[in-house]
Parts: C-alpha cells; structure tokens; sequence
C-alpha cells in the first residue's frame, strides 16, 4: 500500500487575464477572472488515484489558495480523493514559488504519512515548473519531473518513466519521492456521479461560516461537528496550524515581482495568392527561399 499527496491547484482562466486585472503589487485580481482546476493537477491526481487502485493506500489532496479553492478540494473527492485540505491564509496572500513552497512542505509535514506525492509540471498561470521540484528540496526527497508512467512500485522504490529530449529514461528512485506530471501522462476520469451526490455539499471553515452570517439560529461550531459526523467537512490549515515563519510566506516572503502584464494579439499582415499551377508554386519557393524559411 502506498499513501499519496497530490498538490493541486485552482488557477485563473488564462485565456481572460490582461492588464486590468493586475493589482498594484504585481499580482492578479483572481476574484475577476473565472477559476479552473490547473489542468496538469488533474492528470497528477488521476495518476495518483491509479496508484491506489493497483496497489492500494491513500489519496489526499492538497490546495493552497483562498477560501474559493474549496471548489476545486470538492472537484477531488468526486474523482476518487480520499482526503482534502484547504491552506488558507491571509498571510499567505501574494506568495511567489519559493513562498508557497515553504507552506505547501510545512503543510505535508504535518499532515505525514506518505510515499508519493504528486504535482503538475506547472501551473497556467505561472509557467514556472518550479513549485514541485521547491517543495521536494524543502523536504530534503528525491524528485522526478516530467514524468510519464509509473513504471514499478516495489517495497521502498520506485521505477519511473520521464520525459526526455528525443526520447525517455526509466529512473529508479527510492521512496518517498516528489514526481511532477505531464500532461499527457494519462486522461483524467471525469467525476464518479456516486461521489458527486455524496460530497456536493462538503464545506470547509470559511464556507460555513458564509452560511452563518447574519443568521442567529446558525452557530458554526455546531454545524462543523455535524458536517465532521457526516464526512463532509474539509479541514483547513493556516499559519497558526504549522510550524512557520510568516516573514518567509506571503509577498514578505517573496523575492519574485510581477512587472507587467500585457495581451497579445496576434495578428495577420498582408497575404499573397499562390496559384495551384506549376509556375504559382516554383514563385512560392523561391519566395520562401529568399526570406530563408528553407533552404
């Protein structure tokens, strides 16, 4: 049996981010953009759902994000997640890589207990392909990117297939690991219409306390056991639940800066009609020649 964490993330859509919605500090404005689960996550987890079918354990799933990303915790359990954790903070608020890093490996500290744990490449909305491999080395385990199979899992390793260059490479490392997932490593399942039903109404802290506000005949403490009885809470870590320093979190703990945001249209300039003869095509190459395209 192994035990998995998958780090999934609840990114903005990136076809609709321009320079409006960027704050003054560099970051985006998420409450304007419509949210999706980063797609790259998707495959991590499915991955690490396979993993418990052919070998047995565990599922959690992990986001770090603000109170909306709940939505995407939900989105896990439909799929097969056995567990989710939402860390949410103020003090998280505005984290570059190396910030959130630092939270997500104190946050898999705590929570213990693994043999794998599962990331996307990267996110849409950073491209940086620098969160996973982070969190490993704050872990101080092994990690492998671009990953495309699990090969073998046997006792305390495991046989790994990566992306490389021209072709691929079969690793064998011993666990706990890190792995980083591409996106065409597997295809998502969609949701289990069964898990749906059962776990459409879970909430976490912030969402009930939502249901609370202005409210008198509601208490949170009470309607947080009852969805604890029920499986239906999703716990929430914050800066008070882990062993941090808060000046290493959030934009204090962020040596990275957005600069600018710009969009960019792509635009056609003028064209030119090939005639389908012998004569229309030799003008075509000698023309794609001459801008030294081939040739």
């Amino acid at each position: 049996m192994y035990n998995s964490i998958v780090l999934v993330k609840q990114v903005p859509d990136t076809a609709n981010i321009s320079g409006k919605v960027m704050k003054d500090d560099g970051t985006v404005n998420r409450a304007l953009l419509p949210a999706v689960f980063n797609p790259e996550d998707l495959i991590a987890l499915e991955l690490a759902l396979q993993v418990k079918e052919k070998y047995g354990g565990k599922v959690t799933a992990i986001t770090m994000g603000p109170p909306r990303a709940s939505d995407t915790l939900r989105e896990c359990l439909f799929m097969g997640a056995d567990e989710v954790y939402l860390i949410t903070d103020r003090k998280f608020a505005g984290a570059d890589t190396l910030a959130t890093s630092y939270v997500l490996s104190a946050a898999i500290q705590k929570i213990g207990n693994f043999d794998l744990i599962f990331a996307g490449r990267q996110a849409i909305d950073g491209d940086t392909a620098q969160v996973g491999p982070q969190t490993a080395e704050k872990l101080n385990i092994p990690q492998v990117t671009y990953v495309e199979e699990i090969v073998e899992l046997n006792e305390k390793r495991a046989k790994i297939r990566r992306k490389i260059e021209n072709g691929y490479e079969v690793l064998d490392c011993a666990l706990p690991i890190l792995l980083t997932v591409l996106k065409d490593s597997a295809e998502a399942r969609p949701f289990s219409t069964k898990k749906l039903l059962a776990y459409k109404n879970a909430k976490s802290l912030m969402d009930i306390e939502k249901m609370v506000e202005g409210n008198s005949l509601l208490y949170a403490d009470k309607l947080v056991q009852e969805f604890k009885d029920r499986g239906l809470f999703i716990p929430t870590i914050t800066a008070d639940d882990l062993d941090i320093d808060t000046e290493r979190c959030g934009l204090k703990g962020s040596p990275t800066k957005v600069h600018k945001v710009e969009s960019v249209i792509l635009a056609g300039g003028s064209h030119i009609k090939i005639e389908p003869t012998k004569d229309g095509l030799g003008s075509l190459i000698d023309q794609l020649m001459e801008d030294h395209i081939f040739g």
